[in-house]
């Protein structure tokens, strides 16, 4: 088969693809040739500069596989891959150390203001005293994701005698313990930590996670870096913290718009910028090259590849009469991971009606997919599915049944956890999800994307107070579904919103007296 590289690969990487198959290195093409000349090939290989979007995948006629080599697949239009049927794989673990290594570079940067300090010796200065640094020994290191990068910054740390403390929902105290580390909640990396480093990938919870609020409740002096993904940090807020001295430092190796225009933080005082160098390592570059290589080698002779992020590998038959309950299991598995008390040790799928007569790999994948997108980098698909989830310590338990009841399908997922449970059911209607149970109580309703949901007694005057605090912050109500046991028992609250409803908000209508709970639960994938 014929494979064309249109970006820098390590020659091992395309010494391993030559061993199999025609090779063609065509590197700094423009969009428009590529375009032209991708009839011809049944793979193409991109780092990060190629937009491989649906035009450019619209050409790719013979594509097999589209390789990105290194993590984010940003610049790959997944849809319409997935649509025309190619799979996408990319290289999640070959820069795990080149990562890990500039985070703590760009750390000891800060400390020891080595960059400032350098520039101040280039203009002929000898200013000692300007450039006192901190020890980082005994300093509290907050990570926020406790990844592959995470935990290899966080044994690195504590050799360095740091104390470390992280935070990551699906990490549970044992293996967070076997590394050292302190699992605590976000809140407490925030207030306790000298140093924050972050390690998410960015969906919609994690853009502008830390934001001003955020940052007025850290230590005065803190040092935050982010080698992760540009928008985790809100750049605006983090420039306004460095000028004003609340933040006494920044190392950052990624940003919202790439090359950084423009951007606040070239212009804020002590920051240690660089350009996206987090896999920029000779040993990376090969172990990324030979990496991608495998995971296109691999689709190309038929078999599944263990790093694809987009469509699982399914029989024509199974992918069509499963395809349409694939949205609704990603559903189930967002709020579960937003309402369930804790990190979930236990995941039950029961899949009842039609879908239950064929292979249900790809609809537990889609669980997890939803379960736990907004804390890792790995994009879960039905080949990696099973090994993140135990990898997080969740056992996934599948039931399987020809009967639905009055429904012709159901698909009902129980997630347990050490703080509680929860139960969410839901079929498809007319090609669309519905769910129909949720927390015990049967409702009927499309999910939306900005979701209210209350636990609250059924008294006189609640559902009206929650409507007007909601009305007093210009948050308008789309729909409304109410459930109950039984007059004046408990009851469940849906509503459908124009937009996420403020903290404030939700604090205020959790203080109400008739309320036992509140979630805010927003829907829709990564960014």
């Amino acid at each position: 088969m014929r494979i064309l590289v249109v970006e820098a690969l390590a020659p091992e990487g395309l010494e391993l693809l030559r061993r199999h198959h025609e090779v063609d290195e065509r590197l700094g093409l423009p969009r428009e040739e590529i375009i032209s000349i991708l009839p011809e090939y049944d793979a193409l290989v991109v780092r990060s500069q190629v937009k491989v979007d649906a035009e450019m995948i619209a050409a790719g006629t013979r594509l097999v596989v589209v390789g990105r080599a290194g993590v984010g697949v940003d610049n790959v239009d997944l849809e319409a891959a997935t649509r025309a049927g190619i799979t996408v794989v990319n290289a999640p673990t070959g820069n795990t150390i080149a990562a890990a290594e500039l985070t703590l570079a760009l750390l000891f940067g800060l400390a020891r203001r080595t960059a400032a300090a350098d520039a101040s010796m280039r203009r002929g200065e000898w200013k000692r005293s300007l450039f006192t640094g901190m020890e980082v020994r005994g300093k509290t290191l907050g990570i926020v994701g406790l990844g592959k990068i995470g935990q290899a910054i966080a044994v690195r740390a504590r050799a360095m005698q740091m104390t470390v403390i992280a935070s990551d929902p699906f990490v549970t105290p044992e293996q967070a313990t076997n590394l050292g580390v302190e699992l605590v909640s976000f809140d407490d990396i925030v207030t306790r930590s000298d140093v924050i480093t972050v390690h998410v990938p960015k969906t919609k919870s994690t853009t502008g996670l830390i934001n001003a609020a955020v940052i007025e409740r850290m230590k005065p002096g803190v040092l935050l870096l982010n080698v992760a993904r540009g928008g985790v940090i809100d750049e605006a807020d983090l420039a306004a913290a460095l000028h004003s001295g609340r933040v006494a430092g920044a190392g950052i190796d990624v940003y919202t718009a790439e090359p950084p225009t423009g951007n606040p933080l070239l212009d804020a005082p002590n920051t240690l910028l660089t350009p996206h160098l987090g896999a920029s390592t000779e040993e990376a570059q090969v172990a990324v090259a030979e990496e991608v290589a495998e995971q296109v080698l691999e689709v190309l002779d038929g078999r599944p590849a263990r790093y694809a992020v987009n469509a699982p590998l399914l029989t024509p038959e199974t992918a069509q009469a499963i395809a349409p309950y694939l949205p609704l299991a990603e559903t189930l598995g967002q709020f579960a991971a937003q309402m369930v008390p804790g990190a979930p040790h236990t995941l039950t799928i029961e899949i009842a009606g039609e879908p239950a007569a064929y292979d249900a790999s790809s609809l537990v994948a889609a669980v997890l997919r939803g379960l736990l997108e907004a804390t890792t980098e790995e994009r879960v698909n039905l080949v990696n599915a099973a090994t993140l989830a135990k990898a997080r310590g969740i056992t996934v338990v599948e039931r399987k049944t020809p009967d639905a009841g009055a429904l012709a399908s159901l698909l009902t997922l129980s997630a347990q956890a050490d703080g509680g449970s929860i139960t969410v059911a839901g079929t498809v209607a007319r090609g669309e999800p519905r769910l129909v149970q949720l927390g015990g109580y049967a409702m009927d309703l499309a999910p939306a994307e900005h979701m209210l949901i209350t636990s609250h007694r059924d008294r006189p005057g609640t559902v009206g107070r929650v409507g007007v605090m909601l009305g007093q912050s210009d948050v308008n109500i789309s729909s409304m579904t109410l459930a109950r046991s039984a007059p004046r028992a408990d009851a469940f609250m849906v509503l459908a919103l124009d937009d996420d409803p403020p903290p404030s908000v939700l604090a205020a209508i959790r203080a109400d007296e008739s309320v036992i709970d509140v979630w805010s639960v927003a829907l829709g994938g990564r960014r």
